[in-house]
């Protein structure tokens, strides 16, 4: 979908705003920070990158979100059910491959909340799992005694039953070393939590130690107690490219396991998401004479979300309520021509009309070719200055 037309009226039916005419644009002019009242969610895989690699002119987009001098004028962040390292390292990737300052608050991971996990493990033996490096994510968070799934596992011999027949490792066989003494008494100490910080990479073992942990009350070889409690980052099983196969590990147990999942279309993480952008626009917005001059509680008219997965990113925004609002684009999971059928886009909603010379011709819009798309039709409904 492409903004052609020399001028554009759409007839709102959001909120009552006033009717507005597009007009081409490339960044926003420092006086609208005074008229912040809107924020931004971006989801990462599908619609900002596609691996490393920047998709649908994610940069030129993010660009105009900021001032001439380089400062934040609309809040946003990235909200994704992605994660395996720190925000603080994400937060820093990101900046260089998209060319824009990126501060780690802005980095909302599917396992950061469980920075809320702190206070009752922080003390305890956790085992922590997944892609990239999910111990070192849980000690960034604070917990004191984290190992990793495969860590964990090499202190017990067998565990994983078919180690021998695999022909790939997890890391170079000249890298691997045999662990001497095991950094805590996990022979005799049982794992308190289990945390599923991303998505494997050796699936299989994964699956048979945590079986192994949990249905043994968190000393494997021991008789079934009592499980410990088991967290999910996200169940969010589909996406460009990659595909997850833990939940699997919820049916092929006996007795069905207990386990909490954040991540999206979860409606606390889109609240949580608010809370974030409340904060970013008390540092981003200077204008308070609507809450009485207190930072932070200026109250949103509009957050939009900006997914490619229709049953996540659309699903979680419509949940979560006002004042959330979905853009959908076709960068990534979502590839149709129209809106989705089950959870469709609050964008294709709205009515548009073009303004032609003699006569106004109805547009339905549908989907966003991309996120470059998206902004430029938040900022044409938005701003009410937009600098050349």
């Amino acid at each position: 979908m492409k903004f052609h037309a020399s001028t554009i009226s759409r007839v709102s039916q959001f909120r009552n705003k006033a009717p507005f005419s597009f007009h081409s644009s490339s960044k926003l002019s420092s006086n609208h920070k005074k008229r912040c009242n809107f924020g931004i969610a971006f989801d990462i895989d599908g619609v900002i990158l596609r691996g490393r690699v920047p998709v649908g002119g994610s940069p030129q987009a993010l660009r105009r979100l900021y001032g001439d001098s380089g400062e934040l004028i609309v809040p946003y962040l990235f909200l994704t059910n992605g994660g395996g390292i720190p925000e603080t390292k994400r937060a820093k990737e990101l900046s260089e491959l998209l060319g824009v300052n990126i501060m780690a608050s802005q980095v909302v991971q599917g396992h950061s909340p469980f920075r809320n996990l702190l206070k009752k493990f922080e003390n305890e033996l956790i085992i922590a799992t997944g892609k990239g490096d999910p111990a070192l994510v849980m000690s960034e968070y604070g917990f004191k005694k984290v190992l990793s799934l495969e860590e964990f596992a090499s202190y017990f011999e067998s565990i994983d039953p078919v180690s021998q027949y695999k022909r790939w490792t997890t890391m170079p066989q000249s890298d691997r070393k045999e662990p001497a003494v095991p950094r805590y008494n996990v022979l005799s100490k049982r794992i308190k939590a289990a945390f599923v910080v991303s998505d494997p990479v050796d699936w299989g073992r994964d699956i048979q130690v945590l079986c192994d942990v949990l249905r043994s009350g968190g000393l494997p070889g021991g008789a079934n107690n009592n499980q410990p409690p088991l967290y999910f980052a996200a169940d969010d099983l589909e996406y460009q490219v990659r595909y997850c196969a833990y939940l699997c590990l919820m049916e092929i147990n006996p007795k069905r396991l207990e386990y909490v999942t954040y991540g999206k279309p979860n409606p606390f993480v889109f609240k949580n998401a608010e809370v974030i952008l409340s904060q970013l626009q008390s540092s981003s917005c200077q204008d308070h004479s609507k809450n009485n001059g207190v930072p932070g509680s200026h109250p949103f008219e509009t957050l939009y979300m900006i997914g490619d997965n229709p049953s996540v990113d659309v699903k979680g925004a419509q949940q979560a309520g006002h004042p959330w609002f979905s853009i959908l684009t076709r960068t990534g999971v979502f590839q149709g021509k129209d809106n989705h059928a089950e959870f469709p886009a609050d964008l294709a909603n709205l009515p548009y009309f073009f303004a032609l010379p003699d006569q106004i011709s109805p547009l339905v819009v549908q989907v966003v070719d991309s996120v470059e798309e998206a902004v430029d039709y938040i900022l044409k409904r938005e701003c009410i200055e937009l600098r050349a």
